[in-house]
């Protein structure tokens, strides 16, 4: 053990050994080809160092053998090396205080962890440390996939009329200050969530099924964009609400085929209801013109009627003016129309009383009304 106390590697730890590096420790040489590899690694290791002391500007040790005037104890600063220091530190800060910021972003500074100021998009600088910037997508539309699209009873919800609706939408949004995002909302994203679901949940709750799985899909997305805007708005979040897109509202899958024959019964329902009402209105039109038939028939009747009356009265009158004036004559022609009235359209015989005799009393006459009627009877 006393022969192998300069090292492990064989080298001799007193003064006298330490030029003998060729010994085993017993002044018996190492066989060839089993040199030792360590001081190998040290020389190279010092002539790293020599070449670096003369990078620095220092003076090289290797024709000293490392020892004796010091120079080789450690780097010297000159001028270069101090400005190649500066220029070099110089580019590293320049490299961490300019940034550059795309069409589509905007940048938030921070001086000091506070607000300073927002980038524009461009070449921008900011002096690290004391200045940091945080860029942030402005005019990326993202999206939030909302109710049971992703498998889940999220999208179950009550309506007005106690049905349970299942419905899928999608709310799509954009930064509109970066600022406000940046410190105002801890998680944006989840934020939105909850206040779209919020909203959707007030909506469909005011709201009847048959409406929502028809015809007021369009009105439902337009009032719930308006809701969800207005409360991220009262958050001063800086969010811009893009659109909803309002994808399915279906009924709950465990019961959709009995809501199918409801609809069906519903539709059979409309169906009768409108042909019911088409019959009443067609009955009902013909009334109204019947009625407004027999209404104008009747003001003809009264107006004829009346003029009629008019009219007896006034030949009356008439009449009445000539008698005043001869009476005699009057009375005689008034026999006499009255007469021709009543006997006008009589078969008769006309007997001359004063006359005697057989058949003398009978007075020839014209049969007029056969002459009358012969025509007629020859053109049938």
């Amino acid at each position: 053990m006393a022969g192998n106390s300069g090292g492990p590697w064989g080298g001799g730890g007193s003064s006298g050994g330490g030029g003998n590096r060729g010994n085993n420790g017993d002044g018996r040489k190492p066989p060839e080809g089993d040199s030792p590899q360590i001081p190998e690694i040290d020389e190279l290791m010092k002539k790293g160092q020599e070449q670096l002391r003369v990078l620095m500007g220092g003076r090289g040790g290797g024709g000293r053998g490392g020892s004796g005037q010091g120079g080789g104890g450690g780097p010297i600063f000159t001028k270069g090396t101090v400005l190649i220091g500066v220029v070099v530190a110089a580019v590293l800060w320049g490299a961490a205080s300019f940034y550059t910021v795309k069409p589509e972003e905007q940048s938030v500074e921070l001086f000091l962890g506070e607000f300073s100021a927002v980038g524009n998009p461009g070449l921008n600088f900011a002096p690290w440390p004391f200045v940091t910037a945080e860029v942030i997508p402005v005019t990326r539309e993202q999206n939030e996939d909302m109710g049971g699209a992703r498998g889940s009873d999220d999208g179950l919800m009550l309506t007005g009329d106690e049905n349970v609706v299942d419905i899928d939408y999608q709310v799509v949004w954009n930064i509109n200050d970066p600022a406000k995002f940046l410190f105002n909302l801890r998680d944006p994203r989840q934020t939105i969530r909850a206040v779209s679901e919020s909203a959707m949940r007030e909506i469909i709750a005011q709201s009847e099924l048959a409406p929502i799985l028809n015809r007021d899909r369009g009105i439902i997305a337009d009032r719930l964009q308006e809701l969800i805007q207005a409360t991220m708005d009262s958050y001063d979040s800086g969010i811009n609400i893009v659109r909803v897109n309002f994808d399915k509202a279906d009924p709950p899958q465990d019961v959709i085929a009995a809501f199918r024959d409801v609809q069906a019964a519903a539709q059979e329902r409309d169906r009768l209801q409108n042909v019911a009402d088409a019959y009443a209105n067609r009955v009902l039109a013909e009334a109204r013109g019947e009625a407004a038939q027999i209404l104008e028939e009747s003001e003809a009747y009264r107006a004829q009627q009346i003029n009629s009356a008019q009219g007896e009265a006034s030949r009356f009158s008439a009449v009445l003016e000539e008698y005043s004036k001869a009476p005699d004559v009057t009375r005689k022609r008034l026999y006499l129309e009255r007469m021709e009235q009543v006997l006008g359209d009589v078969d008769k015989i006309i007997l001359d009383e004063n006359s005697t005799g057989s058949g003398q009393g009978v007075v020839p006459y014209l049969p007029l009304n056969e002459l009358r009627r012969s025509p007629a009877g020859e053109s049938n």
